[in-house]
């Protein structure tokens, strides 16, 4: 099989009351969308490994790290008014940046072309001394850091989620190795990612936002992914490209102003893909950001799955 699927059903134990939008709910919409497009038996199930406390640090300050297991360990708190901390959030912070070291370890070893990674609480808004925005810690770039661990050189994290990434920027803004594209709705939550944050010292040039107004369609991020991204990408030719797949883009999602379709997600998936192919011998790691319609959840995943089964094929030239 060349795709595998790291998920797993604690990942539902992360609870944040029945009224936030960042729900156990997302991740059943995610599965069942799978399930119903036939896509779940052609995938392998990998089981994710709980991250370690060195692995949060490659990231993240180690006071910041001992906060959150604090609150979890006295039965919850809050990191901020939006970013709850339950009881189980701990354990499943660590299975959530494991998720993703699982799905790194498993396509740079060379058993899976790529992985999707439909993993909880999300992270890219997790800074290395904070978390905020539903964030805990940042899993993405946790990966990038473990992928560097293991001896890659250059790292791509595209960012297509409808909030600038910022804790993945906060993460890399000085560090060439990790490239950081993000393209996001502007002005908008958290209120960071302007086209001059390009980068420091040397990460000069290795980060990319290009932010856009509200009611952006498939076609204008297909026309940013085949021009300035595609030439960002080539430029940089990286080893391994990292995804968080934010599907608040959608055009049905109630925090955002975006209207990609599901299959929008598709194409930029492609796009990504035709992009390994030439310069990273296919691999790719996706993984869940936000996105809080269920249908749309469940519609665009199911579609990134697809692409990454091989469904589709190259798109043209």
């Amino acid at each position: 099989m060349a795709t595998a699927l790291v998920s797993d059903e604690a990942y539902l134990l992360h609870d944040n009351g029945p009224l936030h939008p960042e729900r156990p709910q997302r991740l059943r919409a995610v599965w069942r969308g799978l399930d119903e497009a036939g896509l779940l038996e052609r995938m392998a199930l990998l089981k994710p490994r709980g991250a370690s406390e060195a692995d949060l640090q490659l990231v993240h300050e180690g006071h910041y790290v001992e906060l959150v297991r604090d609150i979890a360990a006295r039965g919850g708190g809050f990191l901020d008014s939006d970013t709850p901390v339950g009881e189980e959030s701990w354990r499943i912070a660590l299975l959530s940046a494991g998720g993703l070291l699982t799905a790194v370890d498993a396509v740079l070893d060379g058993r899976f072309t790529n992985a999707f990674a439909a993993t909880r609480p999300p992270g890219h808004h997790a800074c290395r001394g904070k978390g905020m925005g539903f964030c805990l810690f940042n899993n993405i770039a946790i990966a990038a850091r473990h992928a560097l661990r293991r001896g890659l050189a250059r790292v791509f994290i595209l960012d297509w989620d409808v909030h600038h990434g910022n804790g993945t920027q906060d993460a890399f803004y000085r560090d060439g190795r990790v490239f950081f594209c993000s393209l996001h709705q502007a002005p908008w939550y958290p209120f960071t990612g302007s086209a001059d944050e390009t980068g420091e010292g040397p990460g000069e040039g290795a980060n990319l936002n290009l932010p856009l107004r509200p009611g952006r369609r498939d076609a204008d991020y297909l026309a940013l992914l085949d021009g300035t991204v595609a030439d960002a990408v080539r430029g940089f030719a990286p080893e391994l490209i990292l995804v968080s797949a934010g599907f608040d883009t959608h055009e049905r999602d109630p925090l955002g102003q975006m209207r990609v379709t599901s299959e929008g997600f598709g194409e930029m998936t492609q796009r990504v893909l035709d992009w390994a192919s030439a310069l990273c011998a296919d691999r790719v790691v996706v993984c869940l950001e936000g996105g809080y319609d269920l249908e749309g959840l469940a519609g665009g995943t199911s579609r990134v799955v697809a692409r990454l089964l091989g469904d589709g094929g190259p798109h043209a030239s």
